[in-house]
């Protein structure tokens, strides 16, 4: 065996750990802001998990007509508050299509209540992409296909039924259009609003400054709940649904910004006097040139957050102005509307799925967090 060594390995360089590592980090730096933030952000197991959750809520709210087995205010007198019904696959131990029970309904003299029970003997396929009730795709495009709907002469509900026989399950999925849309209006005057008067206190200063900040004083020292409720008693009770939808969003808004505007203001007040904002001015620059080329996308990274942090309390505050009944009022469909109907608590101890929209304001409200922490964490790429 030949002692010199294998020629495979003689003109070889050794690994130098310290340069490829020195190398990665040199990529990273070269790397588009938008894909650090992605990177991180990936890591961040709730906020994304939560973040592909409220895209598909979204994506989906122009077609809940569509998954909804019925309209928001069909009624069906024979079943009020008929309880939950499931949809199975197996009957007597066979695989069959899917498949539920009809319920059928008995009075019961001592209670004087409706008793329904499932009919286990009479297994009923459902029916898929059926007409029924007449819906507007995205609000434009009318159709009456549903993609599941009750066998001919039973019924379908999968989270019962109200007080008037109304399917909680399609309320809920047409509630989430009013719900989780107030929540985008809402943020947006709140934005429009807080970006403007905070950027032209932080960057112009003087009495313009102090002015601002008197009237975001004012507004923060003025309780929130009852101000919420003065505002909306206020709204004329003979306003279509609509009207009482986009002015409630409009006073979210506007109770919101003075926090926003406060913290815009604060971040103007550290950037005006860096020297890319003086060379910008130097070079004559507007005012209005330097705010938003120079100033704002340097804030960018905590208006997104604040973003997602703020839709969830405009959310929980539609809900909580229609609970009170000064929100939104049937015959519009919100989260909120559907718990005005469950305050009664001894009706909820005899029915509890009536208080089933609890569930997903929940949900909604903690997926906003989740995202709005992860968001908040990814957004500078370069902390540790």
């Amino acid at each position: 065996m030949s002692d010199r060594p294998d020629d495979r390995y003689v003109d070889s360089a050794p690994f130098d750990m310290a340069a490829s590592v020195k190398e990665l980090e040199r990529k990273d730096l070269d790397a588009p802001n938008w894909v650090l933030v992605w990177r991180k952000f990936k890591t961040h197991k709730l906020g994304l998990t939560s973040g592909i959750f409220l895209l598909v809520c979204y994506l989906l709210l122009p077609f809940v007509g569509f998954l909804a087995p019925y309209g928001p205010n069909d009624r069906d007198s024979e079943h009020i508050y008929s309880p939950p019904q499931s949809v199975h696959i197996f009957h007597e131990g066979s695989l069959r299509a899917p498949f539920i029970y009809p319920m059928t309904s008995e009075a019961d003299l001592e209670t004087f209540q409706w008793v329904f029970k499932p009919d286990l003997n009479n297994p009923q396929a459902l029916q898929f992409f059926c007409e029924g009730t007449e819906y507007r795709i995205a609000g434009l495009i009318p159709s009456s296909t549903h993609l599941f709907c009750a066998p001919e002469g039973a019924t379908l509900f999968l989270w019962g039924s109200d007080r008037l026989g109304r399917d909680v399950f399609s309320r809920i999925l047409y509630g989430a259009q009013l719900s989780l849309t107030v929540g985008l209006i809402g943020i947006t005057v709140s934005f429009v609003l807080g970006i403007f008067f905070g950027s032209l206190a932080g960057y112009f200063g003087g009495k313009l400054d102090w002015t601002i900040n008197r009237m975001i004083e004012v507004l923060r020292s003025l309780p929130e709940l009852p101000l919420w409720l003065a505002l909306s008693a206020a709204v004329p009770s003979n306003w279509s649904p609509v009207a009482v939808f986009f002015i409630i969003s409009v006073i979210l808004g506007i109770l919101d910004w003075p926090g926003l505007a406060r913290s815009v203001r604060a971040k103007f007040l550290s950037l005006r006097e860096e020297e890319y904002v003086r060379a910008a001015e130097m070079m004559g620059a507007s005012s209005g040139r330097v705010i938003r080329k120079h100033l704002l996308p340097n804030f960018t990274s905590h208006l997104i957050a604040s973003a997602a942090l703020s839709i969830p309390a405009m959310i929980l505050g539609e809900t909580a102005l229609s609970f009170l009944g000064l929100g939104l009022r049937a015959p519009a469909v919100s989260w909120g509307v559907m718990l005005n109907d469950a305050q009664n608590l001894a009706s909820i101890e005899i029915y509890p799925w009536t208080a089933i929209p609890m569930l997903p304001i929940v949900v909604v409200v903690l997926a906003f967090n989740f995202l709005g922490d992860g968001l908040r964490d990814s957004l500078d790429p370069y902390q540790q």
